[in-house]
């Protein structure tokens, strides 16, 4: 394929990359899911800095012993650290409901569920893999929602989008199938595979964890993983490595 086939494929692919964002920013649907996340992901952060901010330990529940419980339980005994991301958790919150300060509020919000993302997979924490999955997805929709302002921060080429922000009564009402399809979809598979992708988790409470094995499985292995995790406190790494040895 000749350079300029090339070079006409990438404009033509460009421009419609650049008519679907205007087409998205002009449609009355993706405005409506676009505040629906915005406002969904400022309420998390909120009660959740709110919780710290006072003093409580997030997801008091857990026990000290269990994988995330333990992560809790030491981050809670951090000193003024802890009360600083309960302040930014909920300044991002603030920020994301606030118009003119969205993109501030999801550069804010981005790397602190990120990382909440990465521990909730790292320690197959059922109570936030679904959630906090999603949370991510809602967090880079807003994002790219508001690449128009966004492109000028980025190391790439800017160019111009010629969007003209338009009245409600003149934003297109056609509902985007394929999109919402789309968002099912991704639910529906987050929601499989934060409880079908690992073969054990440790779950919240030992009677939780000990339902994951029928009877036969429990009498092919002298290892109990549950008391592993929930009674003796090992890490989830040294409790399946020993699972795996005995089994």
């Amino acid at each position: 394929m000749t350079v300029p086939i090339l070079f006409h494929h990438y404009s033509n692919m460009k421009s419609k990359i650049k008519q679907f964002y205007k087409d998205v920013r002009h449609n009355l649907w993706h405005k409506l899911f676009y505040i629906f996340c915005r406002f969904s992901l400022a309420l998390g952060f909120i009660a959740a800095g709110y919780v710290k901010i006072i003093g409580e330990r997030f997801a008091s529940g857990l026990a000290v012993k269990h994988p995330m419980g333990a992560y809790l339980e030491a981050l809670h005994h951090t000193g003024f650290y802890y009360p600083f991301i309960g302040i930014a958790q909920i300044l991002a919150g603030i920020f994301l409901i606030i118009p003119r300060t969205v993109i501030l509020g999801a550069l804010l919000y981005f790397p602190i569920i990120v990382n909440i993302w990465i521990l909730s997979w790292a320690v197959r924490f059922e109570g936030s893999l679904f959630t906090s999955t999603l949370m991510v997805f809602a967090n880079l929709y807003i994002l790219l929602y508001n690449y128009d302002r966004l492109k000028f921060i980025l190391p790439l080429k800017s160019e111009q989008l010629n969007y003209t922000p338009f009245r409600l009564d003149k934003y297109s009402k056609k509902f985007p199938f394929k999109f919402f399809i789309a968002v099912f979809l991704i639910a529906v598979g987050t929601l499989v595979s934060s409880n079908k992708l690992f073969e054990l988790m440790p779950r919240n409470s030992y009677k939780d964890c000990s339902k994951q094995f029928n009877n036969n499985q429990l009498q092919n292995t002298n290892f109990d993983f549950c008391d592993c995790i929930h009674y003796q406190g090992k890490s989830l790494d040294e409790c399946l490595n020993t699972y795996e040895k005995t089994k």
